[in-house]
């Protein structure tokens, strides 16, 4: 008799359980992007918060340990955990005035001319304590969690001096360190020019590149530099300045890019080996053909699209067709996109950018795990990757993008402990 494989945890009764294709490597592009390798019928088993073992049969294969729990998803979807490829998460006040305004027909960029934007957010920040923030963040990521997301990138951004921009990655630290969503850190001085830097803007680059970047990297707080690369914030000489800094000091690359013009962003980022461009609505068919031939993801932010009501939507079908992998994120923000809902993200990017459920699926799991450089850790589900998982209040997969407005997420799994 073959000897059964131990396990801590068994989730049976899994009426769809999505492996997002378990037998590839690498973000999914064209027509795997829409491959869910689903498995009916199936069960899953964990050990010490990886997976050891799915299929179907559990009672042939599997013994639960002493003390081992087993769950029923009683015919449910089970996925991976969703995964957040760009938030800002950590900030002191909310900006609740600026959404009337917009309301009442003032853009972005007219909100930020009368003082708005994110410089209030640098304000606030920089009045606040790591105590402060800390417990202003927690409850943003409890709400990801509750609706699924297990993991998250984190951007500072909101400091723009070596001070606060240390304070808020120490903060997003201290929150990986003891929340169960994973953080991964990104550094993103290059956001906005501060007020006292307003007339010498080429003197904040050099703060970033000879003071903030190097501290960040000496305290190894960030992982990734992510620079807004836009009309009226940071051009391309200043962008390339910083970026050029931080790979020299390690760090990975993320861009702002092509977010209200078209700066070339896009193909600045596959140019410099980026690992991801975000935004894009504004990309050009260049860009396209750059990032696709460099293999730089796409993360598109549907939420901030629909939430700015920006005139212009990213080519996302010509993205998927050109071989570019695209990937999903919230941009939980508090001035151009208010959510933690990464299922909202779902339904928008089905209903404003014409992806499928499929679609929206894997650029919410495994293409945005590879956003993060997570992609072989999370974002399938497969024998030795980790336990991170969801069990939905739907019948298939089709039902958590379609049913929006609701928490779907009925049992959030993260390292194989269940935590909400």
């Amino acid at each position: 008799m073959a000897k059964k494989t131990p396990a801590d945890l068994l989730i049976t009764e899994c009426g769809e359980l999505l492996t997002m294709g378990n037998a590839r490597n690498g973000p999914r592009t064209g027509a795997d992007l829409a491959q869910l390798d689903i498995v009916n019928n199936a069960s899953i088993a964990v050990r010490d918060g990886r997976i050891v073992w799915l299929g179907q049969h559990p009672e042939d294969d599997i013994e639960l340990c002493p003390g081992g729990v087993e769950l029923s998803a009683a015919g449910a979807v089970v996925s991976p955990g969703l995964v957040d490829a760009h938030t800002h998460p950590v900030f002191a006040a909310t900006r609740e005035m600026e959404f009337e305004m917009r309301a009442l027909g003032k853009s972005y960029s007219q909100i930020a001319a009368a003082g708005g934007g994110i410089i209030v957010s640098v304000a606030s920040l920089r009045k606040a304590g790591h105590g402060e923030l800390l417990a202003l963040a927690r409850p943003r990521l409890d709400r990801m969690l509750r609706h699924g997301t297990t993991t998250i990138e984190a951007k500072s951004g909101y400091g723009l001096n070596v001070e606060d921009e240390i304070k808020t990655l120490e903060v997003i630290r201290i929150l990986n360190e003891t929340h169960p969503l994973d953080l991964v850190p990104t550094v993103l001085a290059g956001h906005e020019f501060p007020p006292e830097y307003r007339d010498d803007r080429d003197g904040y680059v050099r703060l970033i590149t000879e003071e903030i970047l190097p501290a960040v990297a000496r305290r190894n707080l960030a992982e990734f530099s992510d620079v807004f690369f836009e009309e009226g914030v940071f051009n391309r000489e200043q962008t390339i300045v910083v970026q050029k800094k931080a790979k020299a000091l390690g760090l990975g690359l993320k861009f702002h890019a092509d977010e209200i013009t078209d700066q070339g962003g896009a193909a600045l980022a596959a140019q410099m080996n980026a690992i991801s461009a975000d935004h894009l609505e504004c990309i050009s068919d260049n860009g396209i053909r750059q990032l696709a031939a460099a293999g730089v993801l796409a993360v598109l932010l549907p939420g901030t699209a629909y939430y700015l009501d920006l005139p212009q939507r990213p080519p996302v079908r010509k993205m998927i067709q050109a071989g570019v992998p695209v990937a999903l994120a919230t941009d939980c923000n508090p001035g151009s996109c208010m959510t933690e809902s990464m299922q909202m993200v779902l339904n928008l990017a089905c209903v404003i950018y014409k992806m499928t459920p499929a679609e929206a699926f894997v650029a919410a799991t495994t293409n945005a795990a590879y956003a993060i450089n997570r992609g072989r850790e999370i974002g399938i589900l497969s024998v030795g990757r980790r336990a991170d998982l969801v069990i939905w209040d739907a019948e298939n997969y089709r039902q958590v993008p379609y049913h929006f407005g609701v928490n779907l997420a009925r049992v959030v799994i993260k390292k194989g402990k269940v935590v909400s």
